[in-house]
């Protein structure tokens, strides 16, 4: 199986056009960020990806990690690999310079971090946790904070976890019992034992800052009484040195189905009664400070389901051109035809291309989202992205790893028997993307924040502008060309089922608890395809218009227009098939007593 090759070209199109990298870089914050500076970014990053990572990814798959001692052993090469990340300066890509960062738009970092974890999943977990603490360090942190940790973190030299989950309370963060004593320097005793902390211990970098959730005494019950401290391995001096090695250790590794070599760690607290931990954020106010890492993490998460989609992709596509068998329309006689030119297995080939290409776009404007509400000198302009971005990161982190999973998994389809022989490593991508609906959230959690938070969000006015942006669309493309005509007609019955949905939710929720939550999983699907239909239908838009204008790259374009169509004829008819779902109620959900679920 070859290496990973990142598809620059699609990233290219989808920043250039359909996202609108002149949009970021007429920011004063974003200047930098010219077209063939981001060229040249994104170049340099494939380098590392498929020269360095890619070779890494079966190889750890295989070695897996170890713990002695509390001591945690990576893969042969990992640390290597870590070091040229850091040296390259890749990790605070999108972090502000006065940190040492490199100030770019979170638009191009989604394309790097995409190269990051379609190569190698299991590597690029460590960075990606990182960069959650730093946005929470600037968001919450003091300016005291911020100067002993920040830069250490933006370079990577320090790495980061978050510590939320306890065995006994799993996704139920408000039943944590985790503890931290305010002690007599103002710092505080943290003890407590937490499980799932992705690279909790590792010998890559030298020091790994936890920020774990722990409960003050006299705190309220629930979420509403959790702090977050920032717990460093090794103590930081003042004058930014390593100090003393903190009472924490890594007590086990988890034996998990895939990303085998991520350290997935059981971490212990305050064994001896001497882990020092400091407050961020304020007291109680601890679940604030972890949803700007957790939200960080989300549209992170969204592009790893992304990632291993494209991964999954290239093995499917480079097995089917070579393996040969059966007959297609065609085929000389006594001659077998390669597989990629049967018809079913071009479906399913189109069906992850054309998703992918969708889940791209869904992730990169996602990013620019998120650059505009934060850069943009005007003030509406910052809240309506803003509402944008909170609309759109659960639909990137669910449907996006939902997908992940559904065609990693059509890859190993494609392969056919091969495909469940470890040899040919799809299997692999099969494994590691099982985890993706359930990091930073289930799904099911991303869809109840769907209907119960995001459909009121600013009095549901991101929704209104999503849904009528779609619609003024579909009636733009309608008229004229045939096939932009085509494509319209798909998307605009998808459109109707989806209002015909939203107006269901808005009217039900008030009225039944269970109204919303029953629906929310099918809506959330609803959701995501028809957005990811729309950013397709501007894609072929796009596309024509390069076309008409002479573009050189016209094989390129037209296949951009024929995968958009593939799309709107193949994938947006789901949108109209989940209208019954998501309106038939809870009633079904509960007609069987749940003593009666048991076999």
């Amino acid at each position: 199986m070859g290496e990973y090759n990142a598809p620059l070209k699609d990233m290219r199109f989808v920043l250039n056009n359909v996202i609108g990298l002149d949009n970021l870089n007429a920011i004063e914050s974003f200047a930098h960020a010219e077209s063939d500076v981001v060229d040249a970014v994104l170049e340099e990053a494939s380098k590392l990806a498929t020269n360095i990572l890619s070779p890494l990814n079966k190889a750890g798959d295989l070695a897996g990690t170890s713990v002695n001692d509390g001591v945690v052993t990576s893969p042969d090469g990992w640390a290597d690999a870590y070091q040229k990340f850091v040296e390259g300066g890749w990790n605070g890509i999108s972090c502000p310079e006065e940190f040492d960062g490199g100030g770019m738009p979170q638009a191009v970092t989604m394309a790097t971090l995409e190269m990051w974890n379609a190569s190698n999943l299991a590597f690029a977990l460590c960075p990606l946790l990182t960069q959650g603490a730093i946005e929470s360090l600037l968001a919450h942190g003091t300016d005291e904070q911020k100067t002993k940790y920040l830069k250490k973190l933006v370079t990577g030299e320090w790495t980061a976890t978050m510590n939320l989950t306890e065995s006994h309370a799993g996704s139920d963060v408000g039943a944590l019992r985790s503890k931290a004593e305010p002690a007599d320097d103002g710092s505080w005793r943290i003890s407590g034992q937490k499980i799932f902390i992705t690279y909790g211990e590792h010998e890559m970098s030298e020091n790994i800052i936890h920020l774990v959730l722990a409960r003050t005494p006299g705190s309220p019950p629930g979420t509403k009484g959790i702090s977050l401290f920032i717990v460093p391995k090794f103590l930081v001096n003042d004058d930014g040195t390593l100090g003393k090695r903190n009472d924490l250790k890594c007590v086990s590794l988890e034996e998990k189905i895939g990303i085998h070599a991520s350290p997935t760690a059981v971490m212990s607290y305050g064994d001896n009664g001497d882990c020092v931990g400091y407050l961020i954020g304020g007291e109680n106010n601890g679940m604030a400070c972890m949803f700007t890492m957790m939200n960080n993490a989300r549209l992170g998460v969204g592009t790893q389901g992304l990632a291993i989609a494209e991964r999954a992709y290239q093995a499917a596509v480079e097995y089917a051109v070579e393996r040969k068998q059966g007959k297609a329309p065609g085929t000389p006689k006594g001659e077998s035809a390669t597989i990629v030119k049967h018809a079913d297995v071009r479906r399913m080939l189109m069906s992850m291309k054309s998703q992918i290409e969708a889940m791209r776009c869904m992730i990169y404007l996602n990013g620019a989202s998120l650059d505009l509400a934060h850069n943009h000198p005007d003030e509406e302009t910052r809240k309506e992205q803003m509402g944008l971005a909170e609309l759109l990161t659960p639909l990137s982190k669910a449907w996006c790893t939902d997908l992940g999973v559904e065609l990693a998994s059509t890859a190993v389809q494609i392969h056919g028997g091969m495909g469940f022989i470890e040899e040919t490593g799809v299997g692999q991508h099969y494994r590691d993307s099982r985890i993706l609906p359930i990091y930073e959230g289930t799904n099911g959690i991303q869809a109840l924040d769907l209907v119960g938070r995001k459909l009121g969000l600013m009095g549901g006015e991101p929704v209104r502008k999503m849904l009528t942006d779609i619609e003024d669309l579909s009636k733009e493309m309608s008229g004229g060309d045939a096939e932009l005509a085509e494509i319209s007609r798909h998307l605009g019955v998808a459109v109707t089922a989806l209002k015909e949905a939203t107006d269901w939710m808005y009217s039900n929720a008030p009225n039944d608890p269970n109204a919303a939550p029953a629906g929310a999983t099918p809506y959330l699907r609803m959701f995501a395809t028809t957005v990811g239909g729309y950013l397709m239908a501007k894609s072929a838009v796009k596309a024509k218009e390069l076309l008409a204008a002479g573009d050189a790259d016209e094989k390129f374009l037209k296949g951009k227009v024929s995968t958009a169509r593939f799309f709107a004829a193949q994938i947006l008819p789901q949108v109209a098939a989940l209208l019954g779902p998501v309106t038939e109620g809870p009633e079904l959900l509960f007609a069987i007593d749940e003593d009666d679920l048991v076999a």
